[in-house]
């Protein structure tokens, strides 16, 4: 197995850009790794007073990723957005699966918008600030790397707690 000190020190000299996309990829996996295994209960399970739990931060994960990437670079228009799970009436909602939601498919849509983001990131340099925008697409990586990075945590806690499951 490789440990994750390889694999992000393989880019130690590599372009800044070309560590953003590691990093960010490491991230991804990560999150991903830490919730597959689990039972449609335990992605639902929260065992901390706030109600987090596996299955809502890849949800949330996604809509990040959509809104840095899609929406901030790639100025989607609204037509083509999907209808935010959240409302004024619950405003976090994308933080949890609902009765209808799978796992499996909360993390195809997750892994469908980081292979968008890719695709979006792809086509700008990383000075790039779309017309009318304010952020460059390195502030949008840093943001989704910070943002992913602290839910890849969350889900380490999560799933040690839920079942004992330790390690990358």
């Amino acid at each position: 197995m490789t440990r994750p000190g390889e694999i992000l020190g393989s880019v130690a000299a590599a372009s800044e850009r070309e560590q953003l996309d590691v990093f960010l990829d490491y991230l991804r996996d990560a999150v991903v790794r830490k919730v597959r295994g689990v039972s449609e209960e335990d992605a639902r399970r929260s065992p901390v007073p706030t109600g987090t739990n596996l299955g809502g931060l890849i949800k949330h994960l996604r809509w990040v990723e959509l809104g840095g990437f899609a929406q901030q670079i790639g100025q989607i228009s609204a037509a083509e957005l999907p209808t935010p799970p959240w409302t004024d009436a619950n405003p976090e909602a994308d933080l949890r699966l609902e009765p209808n939601e799978k796992l499996d498919d909360v993390i195809d849509a997750y892994q469908a918008e980081c292979a968008r983001s890719r695709e979006i990131a792809a086509q700008h340099s990383l000075d790039y600030i779309p017309p009318g925008g304010e952020l460059t697409l390195r502030w949008v990586y840093l943001h989704v790397i910070l943002e992913t990075g602290r839910h890849a945590g969350h889900t380490d806690i999560l799933r040690e707690m839920i079942d004992g499951s330790v390690g990358d």
